[in-house]
């Protein structure tokens, strides 16, 4: 960080963002105590998956996506899936949707555990990483890494493997686990929905910085009129947005900025915010009974908008996937077939469903015989990075009282509210050049910029 012209101008920099999946920084202007600039500078290469898909078979599509994350490949899978299906006039449902719910709760619960204990606990208890936690707080951090495995154990048993499971095909699976295999998992699974409850209990307490989204920030979920959407059912916001899969590309719009090789998503020309906060704000009705219990004594509810407290969220939907498993393991009796017939045919089809870190849709066009013609995924993170650089925006305008390595923490912190996955937002690359006149200023946000910089 530097000031020059007597403190009129400090510029903030991260070079390399600390306790994130991916490679990234951070950089912001400020001149005269106004926020000229923020930049969340994205600069892992582009992974290309959406031009590797084309010329692919359509039943190819699940474990060829899943591969671009190893924290949420079964998010890839189920998102794929469904988009694949609906283009093929198919839609699973009966115990072979419990049995992808189930698989999507170990990846819920594997991802929350991990994120909280090791990624963003430390920011809150003053530390440099999680590992750090094993001298004053081992107690905590070895009962994340028992919920963690616990998750891993989950998408093992369901998915054949726990990491990049390969069990999961279009309509279904290529086998369906033995009713032992899954029952086996039920004393290890109420074990951790008793430490889950220990741990919303615990990082209720962990002191918070006072911020707060604004009023109009627009809060993005899956909806489901049944249960906490994770195999969601439609697209709705706190803004009144109520909109079906096929229907995302006539509001949500992903354009190219030069400091970033991910996309970035606008709705309805807006930031917004998908994930953990999102999701509680708008399902919390939804959530199972001892999760929603956990919601009250924390002091959660729908009027919550301080994303620092979004870790207190993620604690409480690892406790309601474990509620959920719990449940779906215990009726579970081995279904008769393992995946219903997917017949190729032309045709376009988009599905979606709730990762770790948000709302994953995935649309595909097909040829008659199956043959992928084109393929778009629009990842959590990409969609979340202008929401993310606008309250950045907001929270170093309220803080620039702070020194420069407070300001320069704080802003990390911020950032890892988000969870956010950079390698899975660098899936397409656009190379456009825009000019501005000379003399030509932008004060952040710049109505109507769609997101660019000069």
């Amino acid at each position: 960080m530097s000031a020059t012209g007597e403190g009129r101008t400090r510029l903030v920099r991260v070079e390399a963002l600390t306790r994130v999946e991916g490679e990234g920084g951070l950089a912001v202007e400020v001149h005269d105590g106004l926020v000229t600039d923020v930049r969340l500078r994205i600069f892992e290469p582009p992974r290309l998956f959406e031009a590797l898909l084309v010329g692919r078979d359509h039943t190819e599509a699940p474990d060829l996506t899943a591969r671009i994350c190893g924290i949420c490949p079964v998010a890839y899978q189920m998102s794929s899936c469904q988009a694949i299906e609906a283009a093929c006039g198919v839609s699973v449902s009966g115990p072979i949707r419990d049995l992808r719910l189930l698989l999507y709760c170990g990846e819920w619960i594997e991802s929350h555990a991990l994120h909280i204990h090791l990624l963003h606990a430390p920011d809150f208890l003053g530390l440099p990483s999680g590992l750090a936690m094993a001298t004053d707080h081992l107690a905590e951090l070895e009962r994340g890494l028992r919920l963690k495995q616990v998750g891993n154990d989950l998408v093992d048993v369901v998915g054949g493997r726990a990491i990049h499971p390969l069990n999961v095909r279009v309509g279904g699976f290529h086998r369906t686990p033995d009713t032992d295999a899954v029952r086996s998992l039920l004393p290890a699974l109420a074990q951790a929905a008793d430490e889950a409850e220990a741990v919303v209990d615990w990082v209720a307490t962990l002191p918070v910085p006072d911020h707060r989204l604004p009023d109009d920030a627009v809060l993005v979920a899956l909806r489901h009129p049944a249960e906490y959407a994770v195999l969601g059912d439609r697209l709705v916001s706190t803004a009144g947005l109520d909109i079906g899969p096929d229907e995302v590309p006539d509001h949500i719009r992903e354009v190219q900025v030069p400091h970033s090789t991910a996309l970035h998503g606008l709705l309805d020309g807006v930031p917004y915010l998908v994930g953990p906060l999102a999701r509680f704000v708008l399902n919390a009705d939804q959530l199972a009974p001892r999760a929603a219990a956990a919601a009250r004594r924390a002091r959660l509810d729908p009027s919550e908008r301080n994303p620092f407290r979004s870790i207190v969220v993620r604690a409480v939907e690892t406790l309601h996937a474990c509620e959920v498993a719990l449940e779906l393991a215990r009726r579970y009796e081995r279904p008769s077939v393992a995946a219903v017939p997917v017949l190729p045919r032309a045709g376009e089809g988009c599905g979606w469903s709730e990762a770790p870190r948000g709302t994953l849709w995935h649309r595909y066009e097909l040829d008659r015989d199956g043959t992928i013609r084109t393929a778009r995924i629009m990842p959590p993170t990409s969609q979340n990075q202008p929401f993310i650089e606008r309250d950045l925006a907001a929270l170093v305008g309220h803080s620039l009282d702070l020194d420069d390595d407070a300001l320069r923490t704080i802003c990390a912190h911020a950032v890892r509210n988000y969870d956010p996955c950079i390698s899975c937002a660098t899936h397409a690359f656009d190379v456009r050049l825009d000019r501005l006149p000379a003399g030509a200023t932008t004060v952040w946000p710049a109505p109507g910029a769609g997101g660019r910089r000069p």
